[in-house]
């Protein structure tokens, strides 16, 4: 047998080419510092209509983050298409991601499983590409870009999905053929401080030191869910202790109060028809939940003049392409109050809203509103409030220096009118309320009060604008503490004005200068905290006081 001895020259080739074959190895286990996995599809195993199509970044070999929202592709420094590839692995945020991508879903085709090797088209180990045969993207899709008209669009950052969203045997959810449900509860709890007050102060509401301390602000629970017809119906039912929302429960105690019960009906086209205990739809401040409200508490003007609750029916609708919202509704709380129809005053109230300037992707818009309350007032009427803390006493009545409580009037008429401009982070609110009392003995008083407030979103969030109902929701948690990230902080100021002195009533003028600082640690955990200082006028005469309070609120949804 004739041996080949391999000469230098062929050593030094092979040797160039394990390096050059280690090198490329080297290169693709190292892989970019940053890369944008795009239209990848996250499963749910126990439901296919809920699977999720999600974008995932992978940063320094850390999970960042997994959106449903646009990732501009500058954010990493390769991106890839998946075309709703199919992902299985470990997915933790801030972690080494272990994962592969499948081009068929497992659960139709458990070959994929058995065969990676063939049905593979993307894996990473330990934050490491290993394998890549998708697509590069290198320029932005159109629709990738915010779209401007009228105004600078804003894009808001990448809300990140809870990596749990597949768990559908969360204990507080339902779901037949003939209804489904949700059991939602919240607790707030307040801490207040009194920091200053005058002599003047203290000899109109007393000591404001004994206020000074904590308290359950309230308790609420309740279920909303559907009655699954051809067109569902919608059921709520919400209950709450240590008046949570001031005005549905007259008596101040701890006991159980039901301030919300009703059937969403559909009706005609975009329109619904509530039935039961609800909101008067007048004041977009009243409308919105007051947890989703830019300060702790509602202006003195809106807790005073309008009321939480009250029972009736209600038709509301929308025509969202047009950014225009209305309701009209009739009331009597004559079942809720134990009392006969006929004793018990009826309302009729009505709202209409418009959007008339705005982005096509609403990050900028102008929201105008009017409302409209009448009220044969067979009750009588009386106007009182705290001065925006709930842990003080009433600052505001109409029934001060008065003979009787409740003061006549033949009807009472109050108008609403709402102001709004909201771009990106930053939001700028108004209100104006008046209300006119007809009664001559007491020289026809008309009350009046405005509001103006402001907010901006330090983390970049934006406020969401429901265009059905012409209000806007609570700040979307781009990423929570718990995804590695920040939560959302916001910043918040409002200047308020109540004057119930008008005519014969002498029920005081209340200016309050407010500011507030929030922080959403999660969408269910938030901490905040409210200074207020507040200036109060009877009779010519002027007292002031301050203080602030912190407030924790933890949402089960």
């Amino acid at each position: 047998m004739r041996i080949i001895k391999p000469t230098t020259a062929s050593l030094i080739l092979t040797l160039l080419s394990l390096l050059l074959v280690a090198a490329q190895a080297m290169a693709q286990n190292q892989g970019p510092e940053s890369i944008l996995v795009r239209n990848v599809t996250l499963i749910d195993p126990a439901r296919e209509s809920e699977d999720k199509v999600v974008n995932i970044l992978i940063r320094d070999r850390k999970l960042e983050l997994v959106t449903e929202d646009k990732i501009s592709r500058n954010e990493a420094q390769q991106v890839v298409n998946a075309n709703g590839g199919f992902i299985v692995g470990k997915l933790n945020l801030g972690e080494l991601p272990s994962f592969m991508i499948f081009r068929e879903d497992p659960r139709e085709n458990f070959n994929v499983m058995l065969d990676t090797k063939s049905y593979s088209t993307f894996a990473v180990h330990d934050g490491a590409v290993v394998k890549n045969r998708l697509l590069e993207v290198f320029d932005d899709e159109p629709e990738d870009e915010p779209v401007k008209t009228g105004w600078l669009a804003y894009t808001p950052p990448p809300l990140a999905i809870p990596l749990d969203y597949a768990d559908t045997s969360k204990w507080n959810r339902w779901e037949t053929r003939a209804v489904s449900g949700i059991f939602i509860a919240g607790v707030v709890l307040d801490r207040m401080n009194w920091l200053h007050q005058d002599e003047i102060s203290e000899s109109r509401v007393g000591n404001l030191d004994e206020f000074d301390g904590g308290e359950v602000r309230g308790f609420r629970f309740g279920i909303v869910g559907t009655l699954n017809f051809e067109r569902p119906w919608v059921y709520t039912i919400f209950g709450a202790t240590n008046a949570f929302d001031k005005g549905f429960d007259t008596e101040e105690s701890d006991n159980v109060a039901w301030f919300d019960w009703r059937l969403d009906i559909p009706f005609l086209k975009n329109s619904v028809m509530s039935i039961g205990k609800q909101k008067e739809p007048i004041s977009g401040e009243r409308v919105q939940s007051m947890l989703f409200n830019h300060m702790q508490e509602r202006s003195a003007v809106s807790d005073a003049m309008l009321p939480s609750r009250n029972v009736g029916v209600v038709w509301n609708g929308s025509d969202p392409v047009r950014h225009t919202s209305w309701g009209i509704g009739v009331f009597n709380d004559w079942f809720d109050a134990d009392q006969d129809f006929n004793e018990s005053a009826t309302q009729y109230v009505g709202r209409l809203t418009w959007a008339p300037l705005h982005t096509e992707d609403d990050s900028s818009l102008l929201h105008l509103g009017m409302g409209y309350r009448y009220s044969n007032a067979k009750e009588g009427f009386r106007y009182r409030t705290e001065p925006e803390f709930n842990k003080a006493p009433v600052f505001v009545d109409t029934s001060f220096d008065q003979d009787t409580t409740f003061l006549p009037a033949d009807d009472l008429q109050t108008l609403n009118w709402e102001l709004s401009w909201r771009r990106g982070p930053f939001w700028l609110g108004s209100e104006y309320t008046r209300t006119y009392v007809d009664n001559p003995q007491l020289d026809n008083p008309r009350f009046d009060g405005y509001w103006i407030g402001l907010s901006w979103i330090l983390t970049g969030e934006m406020r969401p604008y429901n265009k059905k109902s012409g209000v806007f929701g609570n700040i979307p948690v781009s990423r929570s503490v718990y995804q590695g990230g920040k939560g959302a902080w916001e910043l918040t100021a409002r200047w308020s004005n109540l004057d119930l002195n008008d005519g014969l009533v002498e029920g005081g003028d209340m200016n309050i200068a407010s500011a507030g600082i929030s922080w959403w640690l999660t969408p269910f955990f938030n901490v905040n905290l409210n200074y207020r200082y507040i200036w109060n006028t009877r009779y010519g005469v002027q007292d002031s006081s301050s203080g602030f309070n912190s407030r924790l609120v933890l949402l089960l949804e």
